[in-house]
């Protein structure tokens, strides 16, 4: 038989063989676009949604401050307005109870604001130890107020980062605080509450550890702690600790956290350090 009889009989079957993994490496290709412009579309929105509920609260927070304002001039007013005594301590009390709700519902704007909007860094080169002094320094008076011992401990060598000072410095006190009214609500403690704060070279990385002697943290509440709106502390927002683990995670670095129920907790934070060539 001819050999051009052959050679098409063997493309043939080649075709017959090849053509279902062709339509299924198309069908595969086809699946990707259209999760890719699915997923495009679901960022899109989520923006949107992110741009409308920012702004949102912007309006919300303008007119809040000047119910607050005049709660303020209503309460100094009425300290001096011809009432009995009674009467007079009775409507300051209502109107100071309305006030504490307006700072709160402001704070609770203000921290919104800070977790959903965009973080802008302006990194710097910088010895992460002087930034930590001076949260250390800046913290100390409310400490010794809380009646809790404050210990800084760094090493002697530089702990070079690529860092932005601001925002670095607000994820630390956003942590300190926390562990602050951690050991706050430790009423069954017996020993003197201390928060320890140490940091190191550690191999790439600098990490930065804050210790508290709090009640600590239930095993199955380490993740939930970082999720939006969980708060186990009464009047909390639930915010400070997710927009603490973004500010890190936008420096390129690493927030994790190790707790014992009755003695304590441990936050981490690991950035790259950073050397020069």
């Amino acid at each position: 038989m001819h050999e051009g009889f052959w050679f098409l009989i063997g493309a043939g079957a080649t075709v017959v063989v090849l053509a279902p993994i062709f339509f299924a490496m198309l069908r595969a290709a086809e699946r990707r676009a259209r999760a890719a412009e699915g997923d495009a579309l679901k960022s899109q929105r989520l923006a949107e949604l992110g741009s409308m509920t920012g702004g949102l609260a912007h309006e919300i927070k303008n007119p809040l401050s000047t119910v607050g304002l005049n709660a303020q001039l209503l309460i100094e007013d009425l300290q001096h307005a011809p009432l009995e005594e009674a009467e007079r301590d009775r409507l300051v009390r209502r109107v100071e109870t309305l006030r504490r709700e307006v700072d709160r519902l402001a704070g609770i704007l203000s921290d919104f604001l800070q977790f959903a909007g965009r973080i802008k860094l302006h990194p710097e080169r910088r010895d992460l130890r002087s930034i930590i002094e001076e949260v250390g320094d800046f913290y100390h008076p409310q400490c010794d107020q809380s009646g809790i011992k404050m210990r800084v401990q760094l090493p002697d060598e530089p702990l070079m980062v690529m860092v932005d000072e601001g925002h670095f410095k607000q994820a630390m006190l956003n942590l300190m605080i926390n562990a602050v009214q951690a050991m706050g609500r430790d009423a069954d403690s017996t020993s003197e509450p201390e928060l320890l704060i140490t940091a190191y070279a550690d191999g790439d990385d600098v990490s930065v550890h804050i210790t508290d002697t709090g009640p600590g943290i239930p095993e199955d509440q380490l993740e939930e702690i970082f999720h939006p709106y969980v708060s186990h502390r009464a009047g909390g927002t639930g915010l400070g600790l997710p927009t603490t683990r973004r500010l890190i995670e936008e420096h390129g670095g690493h927030l994790a956290v190790a707790s014992d129920v009755g003695r304590g907790t441990k936050f981490t934070i690991s950035l790259k350090a950073s050397t020069v060539d």
